[in-house]
């Protein structure tokens, strides 16, 4: 029992960490690009660490799955720098709540990456959600910096569905640490590049930022998260995971004065119940 409330514990908090590194957008001082980048390398160092010391494997069983790997990283790195530059136009709610959509995204995605049958009444969740994120947008303009990040938030959520889907597929042959490991190594050289175009200037502030982002935010959670499993069932997990945007607005509300107006409010709470319903329907 203590076991169990110490792993549901540590599923809370990792949630919470994974809520809050949304903040960071607003903290680093960089470009969307370049602190994915920072996060991605600080993470997978933290993580190659952690394979060490439990003595877990760096092998691969097939040379096949490098290429799964680089395409997952790939996804990753999209997916980051899309979510990040969504809260960087826009506010940490939208770039946060917009995300949350990707239970949705993944009950028309499923059938098609799984070859799953799909089912009618998805159509009806799709349509719910969109009224939420109108009520967010409230004006369809490229100039509404509010409407740019929703469009971003949007990706993020399209490209962690992918991300998760394909995920279900390696985490029955390899370790989630591992997985982690290898997403974040190869998202880091698909970023590299970049510093050959975006403007880098070295600041110790948001080096360290960049490190706490790596280490805590991205590394420490996903171990609390995967612990956590051990006697948490996912379907549990999965629900509670959805409270991240919860998290991170009660937090940008706090740290950076940034208030949902009623109508967002309006939005978050017809986004998150979708979201929730689907989770639970789908576990």
């Amino acid at each position: 029992m203590l076991s169990g409330n110490r792993h549901l514990l540590f599923i809370h908090f990792a949630v919470v960490l994974f809520g809050l590194s949304g903040l960071f957008a607003k903290f680093i001082a960089y470009p969307a690009v370049l602190i994915v980048l920072g996060r991605v390398f600080f993470a997978a160092i933290f993580l190659f660490f952690i394979m060490k010391s439990i003595k877990l494997s760096f092998s691969l069983t097939y040379k096949k799955d490098f290429i799964l790997f680089f395409l997952l990283g790939l996804v990753l790195a999209i997916h980051w720098s899309s979510f990040f530059y969504s809260i960087q136009v826009s506010t940490v709610a939208i770039g946060l709540i917009t995300f949350a959509t990707f239970p949705v995204f993944s009950v028309f995605l499923e059938p098609i990456l799984l070859k799953e049958r799909f089912h009618r009444k998805n159509l009806m969740f799709a349509l719910i959600t969109s009224i939420g994120v109108l009520l967010i947008v409230q004006e369809f303009n490229f100039k509404n910096h509010l409407f740019i990040g929703v469009i971003w938030g949007l990706l993020s959520a399209v490209t962690f569905s992918i991300l998760s889907i394909l995920n279900r597929k390696l985490v029955r042959g390899y370790s989630s640490i591992i997985v982690g490991f290898y997403q974040n190594c190869f998202a880091f050289i698909v970023l590299v590049p970049f510093l050959l175009f975006v403007p880098f200037h070295y600041e110790g502030k948001n080096i360290f930022l960049l490190i706490i982002l790596g280490v805590i935010f991205t590394g420490v959670s996903h171990v609390l998260f995967i612990e956590g499993l051990k006697s948490v069932n996912v379907q549990t997990a999965s629900i509670i995971a959805v409270l991240e945007p919860v998290y991170g607005i009660i937090a940008a509300i706090f740290f950076l004065a940034e208030i949902p107006t009623v109508q967002e409010v309006f939005g978050i709470v017809i986004i998150l119940s979708m979201a929730i319903y689907v989770t639970i329907k789908n576990k």
